[in-house]
């Protein structure tokens, strides 16, 4: 059996390199249909401050695309290192998504951003505007075809069992593409993207604009990202909405796990606003509630019951004892393919395979399981509620924050006051992690809900990983964390340096930088 120590650390190690990475993806996804907005205002009016725009806040996109490339190509290498076993269950069909990304949309996204920096006086403006485009085309696909595979993961549609292979087979490559769960995040992200890109074009402007520089420049930044950045949060919230819909179908134990819902409600079952969870006696000793809601994110409808805890528990009790069965057929398949009689039980019991393999954690025979150790498999099932309840809760109060100041910085544009409310201005500089740790509790939610599962009830995490040392864990462990916070350093200093130029650091003359307006200051 694997040891716990060696699956918490590869599941460690993948999560900082996840959650790493995914500090840089949301900016790159949401900036580049902002330099779309900025490019083609330019091609229309011929106004240079549009140019001047594009090029400026493409700088800042180009350093971060560069750095999130980086830590990006070390999550497909993990796959390969660190979840060994994960590859050859899944390979045909988690792997299918990931080629298409890199042969379609990888290779798109980093043409054109070459094209993008280098085309300015080979291409017409037309040519180029079409290049910008392309490039956040490429830049969504990208996006997309990850999802697809992440999507799989969450529900694995599409794919059987093969007793002969040993191994998850695509049946159905449209039913994995057009998978809703997949489908449903791919929108709710690349909108949280969106919020990120206009919400870090709106503080820089809010900071030039409160440094009374680059007026025109920031002013004109400043409409561009309030517009966006409301249209894309109120997005981010009609898909969470959906987002929530797939959870309740395909997932309903991370649904009940957010919600701290231990018992089954009547329908329409209520939203738990805030609760004093009690994990230890599996109950809420308090809670705020608000009727119905739930119930109709949930299910869609006023008359569906959304399944507790206990419930869950209780139905899952009986999946594993199904999938004992259909682990000792398998294992009589492995020893004789042609066995009739294994091959009969196993297809009859073959959907629990994966719950009965959760007891692989505790004993090598599934048959020498013990009601004990039946009783820890099925706790299994549930991952903790405290941190998916909170973390949840967290993400949703930021995106509300969000959507009231984008609201307000619209309208303050409508008005064209906005120059007249430093509050406003400051609150949009202070405001400026919200959605960097908003995505990031999103990520959280959905990974460590999906728990014990690799493969939402396919195959369970501790059976995924690679055999490895723990000491060349702890070690690569080190080394990545210490190489992606030198990353983040190094993202940090020059998004820092160039946002504090400006645009005066594209060399055009027309702009001061933040060096120019100090000796000019100190002159006077």
């Amino acid at each position: 059996m694997i040891s716990e120590q060696l699956v918490d650390l590869s599941r460690l190690q993948f999560a900082a390199t996840a959650m790493y990475h995914f500090l840089f993806v949301p900016l790159t996804i949401g900036m580049v249909w902002l330099l779309v907005i900025m490019e083609s205002v330019y091609v229309m009016t011929g106004n240079v401050v549009w140019k001047d725009m594009t090029r400026f806040w493409g700088k800042l996109f180009g350093i971060n695309f560069a750095l999130g490339v980086t830590t990006g190509i070390t999550l497909e290498f993990q796959f390969g290192t660190n979840w060994a076993y994960y590859s050859h269950y899944v390979g045909d069909i988690f792997g299918a998504p990931l080629a298409i990304e890199g042969l379609m949309a990888f290779f798109l996204e980093s043409t054109m951003i070459g094209l993008f920096f280098f085309g300015w006086d080979r291409l017409s403006k037309p040519q180029h505007l079409l290049v910008t485009v392309l490039m956040a085309v490429g830049t969504n696909l990208s996006a997309l075809w990850i999802l697809i595979a992440n999507g799989w993961m969450q529900n694995p549609v599409g794919a059987e069992f093969s007793y002969q292979t040993m191994r998850m087979e695509m049946t159905d490559f449209w039913a994995v593409l057009f998978n809703p769960d997949a489908q449903a995040k791919f929108v709710h992200t690349v909108s949280a993207g969106y919020v990120t890109g206009a919400m870090f074009v709106m503080s820089i402007s809010s900071w030039y604009l409160l440094k009374k520089r680059d007026v025109a420049f920031a002013k004109r930044s400043f409409r561009v990202a309030a517009a966006f950045g409301l249209a894309s949060v109120l997005s981010v919230i009609v898909l969470g909405d959906e987002s929530g819909y797939t959870v309740g179908e395909a997932q309903q134990t991370k649904l009940a796990a957010m919600e701290a819902m231990w018992e089954t409600k009547p329908a329409p079952a209520g939203l738990t606003l805030l609760a004093g969870i009690n994990e230890a006696e599996q109950k809420n000793d308090w809670e705020i509630e608000i009727p119905w809601v739930m119930g109709l994110i949930g299910t869609r409808s006023i008359s569906k019951e959304i399944p507790g805890i206990h419930d869950i528990k209780a139905r899952n009790r009986e999946r594993i004892v199904n999938g004992i069965v259909a682990v000792t057929a398998l294992e009589s398949l492995r020893a004789k393919r042609d066995d009739a009689v294994a091959k009969q039980m196993f297809e009859q019991h073959k959907a629990d395979l994966g719950f009965g393999l959760l007891l692989k954690k505790y004993v090598v025979d599934v048959r020498q399981a013990t009601p004990e150790i039946l009783d820890k498999a099925v706790n299994d099932t549930v991952p903790r509620v405290t941190p998916l309840f909170w973390g949840f809760r967290i993400m949703v109060g930021l995106g509300f924050a969000m959507l009231l100041l984008f609201g307000l910085a619209f309208y303050s544009t409508l008005k064209s006051n906005f120059m007249e409310k430093p509050w406003l201005l400051k609150a949009a500089l202070w405001m400026l992690p919200a959605p960097w740790i908003a995505c990031e509790l999103g990520w959280f939610v959905a990974e460590y809900g999906r728990q014990p599962w690799t493969i939402y009830g396919v195959l369970p995490t501790h059976l995924s990983v690679s055999t490895l040392s723990v000491n060349s864990l702890y070690g690569s462990l080190a080394g990545f964390i210490g190489f992606y916070t030198v990353l983040l350093l190094v993202e940090m200093f020059l998004m820092v340096k160039f946002a504090r130029m400006g645009p005066g650091s594209l060399g055009t003359g027309r702009y001061q930088s933040e060096s120019d307006s100090a000796l000019a200051a100190a002159h006077v």
